[in-house]
């Protein structure tokens, strides 16, 4: 699944190709799993809206829109769920199978939303869309140590519970826990206010780093271009099980975290 980073990256594409278009006309496909409104409410909503930008909110991505004319805003809103990708596309070029929206722009051009899976979710809404938890690359150490120091829960299951914090998923939940040290299964009330600085800072260095590259792709993900990002060559823990770790060369080891694969260097991460 796309995570923040990803979806920075496609968010920021977006805005350069398709912010201050108009949206002539929508297409909405026949399969209910993505419509978190109904397709009379995204129809509606959307046609004849100017797109004033496009921007991320979690693991969201977010399409301010202005009725033309008035003063009245609104936003659409999409998540990409696993396999779900926003492009922007001549009408020409052939509509890829699993297209469940296609929006036809003043330019010529459309954007579409595909996904092979059906996890996405395409909704509209009125007002400010501010997602369910804190921001990462915003929040700071005191509000940061706030939200874990209670928590019974394993630091890896902390960060990734998208109401305390949204956008960090699997991936970069890795990345930043072997950046500061901490192993994966360490409960998150049991970590020192030192500790969790630390780990705020590689979670925030590395998210950046992985924005400045395009993001990981491990599995379907691409840009609104449609290119592969390139920061899963910079993984120091994820997906290297059996692999020497970069600081000690002990073999990065792999278990299940609620459900989740978690990477880690048994020596390292304490």
């Amino acid at each position: 699944m796309p995570e923040l980073p990803e979806v920075e990256t496609i968010a920021n594409g977006l805005h350069k190709r398709v912010a201050g278009d108009r949206i002539e006309s929508i297409w909405v496909g026949s399969k209910p799993e993505p419509l978190k409104s109904s397709a009379r409410e995204i129809s509606a909503t959307l046609e004849g809206a100017q797109v004033e930008g496009v921007r991320r909110v979690g693991k969201h991505i977010v399409f301010d829109l202005r009725s033309p004319g008035t003063l009245d805003s609104s936003q659409w809103i999409v998540h990409l769920g696993m396999t779900g990708r926003m492009l922007v596309a001549n009408p020409e070029a052939e509509l890829p199978k699993h297209t469940h929206l296609v929006a036809k722009l003043h330019s010529g051009r459309e954007l579409r939303f595909v996904d092979p899976r059906r996890f996405g979710r395409l909704e509209v809404r009125r007002g400010s869309f501010s997602g369910p938890g804190a921001e990462p690359l915003q929040i700071t150490a005191e509000d940061f140590a706030q939200l874990f120091h209670r928590s019974k829960a394993p630091i890896k299951a902390a960060l990734l519970n998208q109401n305390l914090l949204h956008g960090v998923g699997n991936i970069y939940a890795d990345e930043a826990l072997f950046r500061a040290g901490i192993r994966p299964r360490r409960r998150a009330n049991t970590l020192t206010r030192t500790q969790l600085a630390r780990l705020l800072a590689g979670l925030q260095k590395v998210l950046r780093a992985a924005i400045a590259a395009g993001g990981s792709s491990v599995s379907d993900y691409v840009d609104a271009d449609g290119e592969a990002g390139l920061f899963q060559i910079q993984h120091r823990v994820y997906g290297r099980e059996g692999k020497p770790c970069a600081r000690c060369k002990t073999p990065i080891k792999k278990i299940v975290l609620g459900g989740r694969g978690t990477h880690y260097c048994p020596r390292c991460q304490k």
